[in-house]
């Protein structure tokens, strides 16, 4: 009867699944992970998987890998074809391995006839579009849309992860063991130790978040502070807290693109965390010469930014620039540092933090993932799902090397004199 139930109607749908998962992992050595069928079929590990990823309905594998690149793969978790109980970090060593496969022609044929054996998705994928800009890439009306899509969601919701001080960048920890918040404090102070602030010191903070490093600068370091950023919401908030804190004679902060920065005097340092992946290849040497242009002789400038590896080759559209950082742009940092050069500056110290940011992003990650439910209640579960899938592999791109974070600290000497000491010593007094 089996046989000719077959016959008549082809394989089951859960059949033609399991086969295709033999086929596709046949050569995986992980088996630390269970694979859990819409109908409870299982398959692969049944004791205590590190994670187990649910097919939501019969054309879920067909939804992943008909076209197989990062973006399908993304979109089928946002828009629930799939899901990833447990430890989503670890499910990005088996994304790489499905996207990694090089398959001979009659493999793939082979594969692609198995996958339209199983339903299309019978109803429209939930949520809107991709946003999409307009304008010329990193013109200034163009960058701004791009930032608000990304930075002004609710406040409430970057809360949930983020640490007291809502500092949205690499921590910098002692040891793995550290709590956020104590992480983020050493990295704010860190960076004004990089700088060697001094009492009635101009600070410039280019892309300063909700003010974070500004307030810490001006109550610990007694600076004189502007923070610039394109997100309105992010400017009120971060002005709001300044009136809280009583800086407000010492800092404020300004709604402007770099590019528009016209303050009638120079700073003595200036630094920007997190916002130089916004600025696009083209544009580094106008980025470089405004902040030159705008530091003192015998300033420094700290840049901070999140580069790719010059080995790494992406295949396919990237699910981050579609969904998280729309025109987000990174760069080798030997691109960085030539255009820093030619702009004039010497650079005077680089020091990598990619493990630092991984370990920043598996905290985030826990966090999104303890207030779960509250987020989807700020947000929507389609948010959720986005901002938990970046984190995740974010995460993952950091400890493998394919992404790294540099601090850089460019000098302006005057008359070849830099201003600095001979050693990093003070950097690291307590």
């Amino acid at each position: 009867m089996g046989l000719l139930v077959k016959s008549l109607f082809g394989e089951p749908h859960s059949l033609i699944s399991t086969e295709l998962l033999e086929a596709l992992l046949a050569d995986y050595p992980k088996r630390d992970f269970q694979v859990r069928l819409w109908d409870g079929t299982t398959w692969g590990m049944e004791k205590q998987p590190r994670f187990t990823l649910v097919l939501k309905h019969a054309g879920a594998l067909r939804a992943m890998f008909l076209s197989s690149s990062e973006l399908d793969l993304g979109e089928a978790y946002i828009c629930d074809d799939l899901d990833i109980e447990g430890d989503i970090e670890s499910a990005f060593d088996l994304a790489d391995y499905l996207l990694g496969q090089e398959r001979s022609l009659g493999q793939a044929f082979d594969l692609d006839e198995r996958l339209r054996k199983l339903p299309a998705k019978d109803r429209p994928r939930a949520g809107p579009h991709p946003i999409k800009l307009w304008g010329s890439v990193h013109s200034k009306v163009r960058d701004q849309q791009a930032v608000a899509y990304h930075y002004d969601l609710p406040a409430e919701f970057y809360a949930l992860w983020l640490d007291q001080r809502m500092v949205y960048s690499c921590a910098y920890f002692s040891t793995s063991e550290d709590d956020l918040d104590s992480a983020q404090q050493r990295k704010l102070d860190y960076i004004c130790k990089k700088l060697r602030l001094r009492r009635g010191e101009r600070l410039l903070d280019i892309g300063c978040g909700w003010g974070g490093l500004i307030m810490h600068a001006a109550a610990n370091y007694g600076v004189q502070a502007v923070g610039l950023t394109l997100s309105v919401p992010q400017a009120e908030m971060a002005r709001q807290r300044l009136r809280e804190a009583g800086l407000n004679d010492q800092c404020r902060v300004e709604v402007s693109d770099y590019r528009d920065i016209d303050h009638g005097q120079q700073y003595d340092k200036i630094v920007s965390v997190g916002m130089f992946e916004h600025v696009g290849e083209a544009l580094l040497p106008e980025y470089f010469n405004r902040a030159y242009e705008l530091l003192r002789p015998g300033g420094v400038f700290l840049n901070h930014g999140i580069a790719y590896s010059a080995t790494y080759r992406r295949r396919g559209p990237s699910f981050s620039d579609h969904y998280v950082f729309p025109d987000g742009e990174l760069v080798p940092i030997n691109i960085t540092l030539r255009a820093a050069e030619l702009s004039g500056f010497e650079v005077r110290d680089l020091e990598s933090l990619r493990e630092h940011y991984a370990l920043t992003l598996h905290k985030w990650l826990q966090r999104l993932e303890a207030h779960a439910e509250e987020a989807r209640r700020i947000t929507d579960d389609r948010t959720y799902r986005i901002w938990r899938l970046y984190m995740a592999g974010s995460a993952h791109l950091f400890r493998t090397g394919r992404l790294n974070v540099y601090q850089t600290l460019l000098a302006r000497p005057q008359h070849g004199d830099s201003g600095l000491p001979l050693t990093r010593e003070n950097w690291y007094r307590v």
